[in-house]
């Protein structure tokens, strides 16, 4: 009996999944650009708060959808760009998963080496992944603040093939995460 064909599109529980983190990781990173910025106090304490549910809610999101892409493969690529633009685009797509693990990883145990307790969902408190050392919550902090910075750069790159396709060769592989189905 020969193989069912994938389907053309991406299901609806894996469109759900990437507009979901999509959404969610533009914010986090906004919210964490901004409270990188401000002076820690008792009336913001809140927004790192805030910042770290996301990161934890993120991670979980990360996981249940590498679960479900494990069962779930996706359709194959449709026929067009040249091999290398297909490298290309496999590469950043294992690499962003590779950093909505690593991200969030990264900031609980930077927040763990500072020895304060890190506190999401308004006082679920995660166990510490980290030393508690200046020099582990420099190093991670800084490990964090890189990683952000690839996954952004890697978000702008995977924005940016994906409107290549949209708007240039106009082949329906963005309407498969849309709208779930080939242009």
């Amino acid at each position: 009996m020969p193989a069912e064909a994938p389907p053309p599109g991406f299901g609806r529980l894996t469109r759900a999944l990437h507009w979901t983190m999509a959404a969610g990781i533009l914010f986090t990173l906004a919210l964490g650009l901004y409270v990188a910025r401000m002076e820690p106090g008792l009336s913001n304490l809140w927004l790192y708060g805030l910042h770290k549910t996301c990161g934890a809610m993120l991670l979980a999101l990360a996981l249940l959808r590498l679960g479900w892409h494990v069962g779930h493969p996706p359709p194959g690529p449709l026929p067009g760009p040249p091999a290398w633009a297909m490298t290309l685009a496999r590469a950043t797509h294992r690499a962003l998963y590779a950093l909505m693990l690593a991200v969030p990883l990264s900031g609980w145990a930077y927040a763990s080496a500072t020895g304060l307790d890190v506190l999401v969902f308004g006082g679920v408190r995660l166990p510490a992944i980290a030393p508690v050392s200046e020099a582990w919550e420099d190093a991670l902090h800084l490990a964090h603040i890189l990683l952000t910075r690839l996954m952004l750069a890697l978000i702008l790159l995977h924005v940016a093939g994906a409107l290549r396709r949209a708007l240039v060769e106009r082949d329906g592989t963005l309407a498969r995460m849309t709208t779930g189905r080939r242009g």
